[in-house]
């Protein structure tokens, strides 16, 4: 019989990861694997003790969505279609190369976005008239509120960007777009509309054209077009990077939402960091499900849902995570590099409860009764929130 106890957890054999837990339990899998997904997953192989209970999947990967390719760039996208749980936000990855076009068009949902990389210039009209039209590159966003027209093109490199839409079942591929509505009007009623022969319009498109090519635009000042009514009176466009962060031994919390994003009404965020050796704290939000997208390195969180229910997923750049309205969470740098992500709500502002800052601003013997720690933990609580944490000696995987 084979010694299952030369198989623990952080060791492999013959190259693949066995699910056998230190205390004993599991045994070897023989059978058809995908030895990579596991690797990429060594808390689901083999879950922590206190993970107990049914959640359901609270991680998708951009790695497993269909791409829609197009000339001028390509597109994929995370729904509640592919990822159940995900019924307040929607998330779209999209590439445009230089010069590349997503065409005019609007929403019956709000869009916010996040550039990864490159720079595009994104161009709108409000129902007053009033039109916008900017440059953006890594870290900006954009907001266009639901019923917005909008369009965006990629500058001199291209550029690459995450879309996050206000409704989990919002599909980009579903969208309102001017050459759909165009192929889909009767050609006397375009020409009455325009005041132009019916000729003019012989050469338009026969259905949506969605993302094309098209040459890299000149100078802004040289693309600005005057409007009678003016420009829009709030900013559709916001610079994250450029924000003073809230830092932390540990990493850094940068938050966004109608605060100083005004237009910002429906969606809010923070992009976090989180250190080698440091985790983004014990905590819960009060106001609705979060929506996380990881930007670099390797996390991993586990999902506290009362009852004695809880489960730990592990991520990495480019997965999707998600977190139910009020359940308790943490995530956990597993890697050797800087874990960088997005939280996302559902929400017009941030907001969020430290575990440790409720502890520690509720009567001390209370506290201690009721957990039943002494003066070792409770001497250690912080009045002031740390959203990210890191204690020199106390790391987060501790040499065994």
């Amino acid at each position: 019989m084979e010694d299952s106890s030369k198989h623990l957890p952080g060791e492999v054999k013959n190259n693949m990861p066995e699910p056998i837990r230190s205390d004993g339990a599991g045994a070897t899998d023989r059978g058809p694997r995908d030895g990579m997904r596991d690797l990429e997953n060594p808390d689901m192989l083999v879950p922590p003790e206190t993970d107990a209970g049914l959640l359901p999947n609270l991680k998708f990967s951009f790695s497993d969505t269909h791409m829609q390719l197009n000339h001028g760039g390509w597109s994929r996208e995370i729904t509640v279609r592919d990822f159940p749980v995900s019924t307040t936000l929607a998330g779209v990855n999209m590439r445009l190369t230089p010069g590349g076009v997503r065409e005019l068009h609007w929403h019956q949902q709000a869009e916010w976005a996040y550039m990864l990389l490159g720079r595009a210039r994104v161009t709108s009209v409000d129902q007053e008239g009033r039109n916008f039209i900017a440059d953006v590159g890594p870290g900006d966003l954009w907001y266009f509120p639901a019923g917005i027209p909008h369009s965006i093109q990629g500058l001199e490199d291209g550029c690459e960007f995450l879309l996050v839409f206000d409704d989990g079942s919002f599909s980009d591929l579903n969208t309102l777009s001017i050459s759909d509505w165009f192929a889909h009007t009767p050609k006397d009623v375009l020409s009455a509309n325009f005041g132009v022969p019916e000729s003019a319009f012989d050469a338009i498109p026969s259905g949506q054209i969605y993302i094309y090519q098209d040459v890299v635009p000149g100078p802004l000042e040289s693309q600005k077009v005057q409007s009678p009514y003016g420009t829009v009176p709030q900013s559709f466009t916001h610079s994250l990077l450029a924000q003073t962060p809230v830092k932390t031994p540990g990493g850094s919390v940068r938050i966004v939402d109608s605060s100083n994003f005004p237009i910002s009404r429906t969606i809010a965020a923070a992009l976090v960091e989180i250190e080698p050796g440091a985790m983004r704290e014990l905590h819960w939000h009060p106001n609705n499900d979060e929506w996380q997208y990881y930007l670099t390195g390797k996390g991993r969180m586990t999902v506290f849902a009362g009852n004695g229910i809880a489960r730990t997923f592990d991520y990495r750049a480019g997965d999707v995570g998600y977190v139910p309205f009020a359940y308790g969470h943490y995530i956990q740098n597993t890697g050797s590099q800087t874990l960088w992500f997005l939280e996302m709500f559902k929400s017009d502002r941030f907001a969020d409860v430290s575990l440790n800052q409720w502890m520690a601003l509720t009567p001390r013997e209370l506290v201690g009764d009721n957990v039943r720690v002494g003066s070792e933990v409770l001497d250690a609580l912080r009045k002031e929130k740390w959203p990210v944490v890191k204690y020199p000696g106390f790391p987060i995987f501790p040499d065994k």
